[in-house]
């Protein structure tokens, strides 16, 4: 077989893979071991052999699914390893949020690191769930499977000494765990500050010149490919022999039906090689420099005393996966996974996370006395949203009115951790298509970062439709057209995942109602 050599960059032809009591005991010359006296010889047939990818950094809430069915999900895809920050569930139902992924993620195929959110919530004047401070995470550093501080995201905290946030950091320090960063912008004095506290990595940085400018501070970039946000093709001209050992990759947000249509880790190592990136550079990024990243002992690599997590490849071009070894199993041939991965219990509180006072059309009424607005701007394909200011037509009342001005419509968010009632209204463009109406409402408990509900549509009356189906799913996302609802689909566990698997028909992006 052929093996991806991650520490030279290399592909070792006609290897021979010694493996025993889970590790990598030799990789030698097939000429030198021509017929192995074992218990078991796999005949690989010249398939390239790789170590078991690792996303760098995921939200797994953001798959929709539960970290059992996004095991069962991402390991025919030859992912092994993953760094995740429950930063979304942490949100919504504080420490027991974070338990029950560390729970969930126990004795999986699929081995699921946690780094404790840094920012709940994430910014003061948010509504969330619940607050972390320091001492609420105390007693989560010593637990098994904890690597990091997650995206420590208030860098203006960090750079004026707000108390509790140093102290988690200083904690994660005195824990030996890494610092993991999300500075999109950072440069000059305020980046070296940033770093020289200890945060070694970022995630949302696409300008080439401040990507540079991390390199050179001593921390690693994580080049994100997710579902809305995808930074590969702008950061890959950055990446360069002497520097690759410094990049790995990542997902962040990343749609359970994506999965399954183009892979996980593996679809971007496809395109990053259709992009120019050498295949065992692509490699490199996405194991070894993850392990060295986070200090992870004898993985990413298929070495003499490495953990044996291997993935058997078709090719080094499209990156579709034959077999799955973790720590010399076999889990997965041909995509089916060999081994049972089963459900565990999930808290009660999870399941009814949604305390809504419920809305009423008074409190979807958008007063615009002035006709001209300032209107929240989408951007495809970007998470950063634009400024406008618009003439907006009104009702007789002085009240927006969506349905009379195509292309624009109505917003809210709803709070739906306390039932306190607030909602914050606003008028967006860029989501109906040019010059047509909405049509309907679609409403959501998934809204980064705090997950209240939030709703978008034409009508006042499909809006509230559409929160209330929310609602009476204990999470969820619903479509509304003409006072019904045409499509929905029920996220209970924190109004973020689904019971279902991801293979499954009910788990489609939308299930249809009539």
């Amino acid at each position: 077989m052929r093996v991806v050599d991650v520490f030279g960059r290399e592909v070792l032809e006609d290897r021979t893979v010694l493996v025993g009591d889970g590790h990598i005991l030799a990789v030698l010359p097939f000429a030198d071991c021509p017929a192995p006296e074992a218990r078991e010889v796999v005949d690989c047939k010249n398939r390239p052999l790789v170590p078991g990818l690792m996303d760098a950094h995921l939200h797994i809430e953001s798959t929709m699914l539960t970290p059992q069915n996004f095991a069962r999900a991402v390991l025919p895809c030859g992912t092994t390893e993953v760094v995740a920050d429950p930063h979304e569930i942490a949100n919504v139902c504080g420490v027991a949020g974070i338990r029950y992924m560390l729970d969930a993620g126990r004795d999986l195929p699929v081995r699921i690191h946690i780094a404790l959110p840094s920012c709940v919530p994430c910014t003061p004047f948010e509504d969330a769930g619940a607050v972390l401070d320091a001492r609420a995470l105390a007693d989560l550093w010593t637990e098994d499977r904890v690597c990091s501080l997650g995206e420590v995201m208030n860098v203006p905290g960090v750079l004026a000494g707000d108390g509790d946030l140093l102290a988690k950091m200083e904690a994660a320090r005195a824990s030996g765990h890494v610092l993991d960063g999300h500075c999109p912008g950072l440069k000059g004095r305020a980046l070296q500050a940033y770093a020289a506290l200890g945060i070694g990595n970022d995630h949302e940085e696409t300008d080439c010149e401040i990507l540079k400018e991390h390199i050179r501070a001593g921390m690693y970039v994580f080049v994100r490919e997710g579902s809305a946000a995808r930074s590969l093709e702008r950061v890959l001209p950055v990446v360069t022999e002497a520097n690759a050992h410094r990049f790995c990759f990542c997902t962040d947000d990343l749609h359970a039906e994506d999965i399954l249509a183009r892979g996980h880790v593996n679809a971007i190592l496809a395109r990053a090689v259709r992009l120019g990136l050498p295949a065992p550079c692509a490699v490199a990024m996405a194991t070894i420099n993850t392990a060295q990243c986070y200090g992870f002992e004898k993985v990413g690599a298929i070495a003499p005393g490495y953990v044996a997590n291997l993935v058997l490849l078709e090719d080094l071009q499209d990156f579709r996966v034959h077999t799955v070894w973790t720590e010399g199993v076999c889990r997965v041939q041909e995509g089916e996974v060999l081994v049972s991965v089963e459900a565990s219990d999930i808290p009660e509180p999870l399941l009814h996370s949604v305390h809504l006072k419920t809305p009423d059309r008074a409190s979807l009424a958008l007063a615009v006395p002035s006709g001209r607005a300032r209107v929240i701007g989408l951007l495809p394909g970007d998470l950063c949203t634009a400024e406008r200011i618009m003439d907006v037509k009104t009702d007789s009342a002085g009240f927006f009115s969506p349905e009379d001005n195509p292309g624009l419509c109505k917003i809210a968010v709803l709070e739906r951790h306390k039932s306190l009632g607030l909602a914050g209204l606003g008028i967006l463009d860029g989501y109906a298509r040019p010059g047509l109406s909405l049509g309907g409402a679609l409403a959501t408990s998934i809204s980064h970062d705090s997950h209240n509900i939030v709703v978008a549509g034409s009508r006042d009356e499909d809006m509230l439709l559409a929160v209330q189906t929310v609602e009476r799913m204990n999470g969820g996302i619903a479509l509304v057209r003409n006072g019904a609802v045409v499509a929905s689909v029920c996220l209970p566990v924190a109004g973020l995942m689904s019971l279902d698997r991801a293979n499954s028909p009910a788990h489609a992006p939308f299930v249809r109602v009539g």
